[in-house]
């Protein structure tokens, strides 16, 4: 799990765990209820010599391009009423995308109240199921993935909104890491 600096906030070892801390900073900034981003990933120093005016457009300095850096870059809103899986599904990323990172909330529960999930239920009835269980958390979920496989992942509680209480690790939540991975194969 993550270490903490001396200021609270969560301490960010690689470029691209700092990228996932930064969306999830950016996103606590916009609060909760918010619907799903989608982010891409491009090297910081890259962007800076290939496109000065857009990294001066996004107050990419100078001194920001240290090596493997990256920037996030917001993508257009999700379309309204795809599955998440389903949208995913149509992405495929420029050469030049280093890497993707989505940040989602989700109705999650902890592994004790999972044996008590009625066997047979659709995707709709066991949403319902979950958001009326008692134990239910409200979680932000911020995933992040590069073109070489690596991947790293920050969770929040709402309960805990609070940047020294973010979880931060690369196997938090696999399903989505793949899903974001396969984005870009093919």
């Amino acid at each position: 799990m993550s270490n903490i600096a001396t200021d609270g906030a969560p301490l960010a070892g690689s470029p691209l765990t700092r990228a996932v801390l930064e969306i999830d900073d950016y996103a606590s900034g916009l609060g909760w209820d918010q619907p799903a981003r989608l982010f891409a990933l491009v090297d910081t120093a890259q962007l800076r010599t290939q496109e000065p005016g857009l990294a001066d457009q996004l107050g990419l300095g100078a001194d920001e391009t240290t090596a493997g850096a990256l920037t996030p870059i917001e993508q257009d809103e999700l379309p309204a009423g795809t599955p998440l899986d389903e949208f995913l599904a149509t992405i495929a990323w420029p050469e030049v995308i280093a890497g993707c990172a989505l940040t989602v909330e989700r109705l999650m529960l902890p592994p004790s109240a999972e044996t008590a999930i009625p066997e047979g239920l659709d995707d709709a009835s066991l949403a319902s199921w979950v958001a009326a269980h008692p134990e239910r958390q409200e979680v932000r979920m911020t995933v992040a993935v590069l073109r070489d496989g690596a991947r790293e992942s920050a969770v929040r509680l709402r309960a805990k909104d609070s940047p020294t209480e973010v979880l931060t690790g690369s196997e938090l939540v696999p399903g989505l890491a793949e899903a974001l991975t396969a984005t870009f194969e093919g």
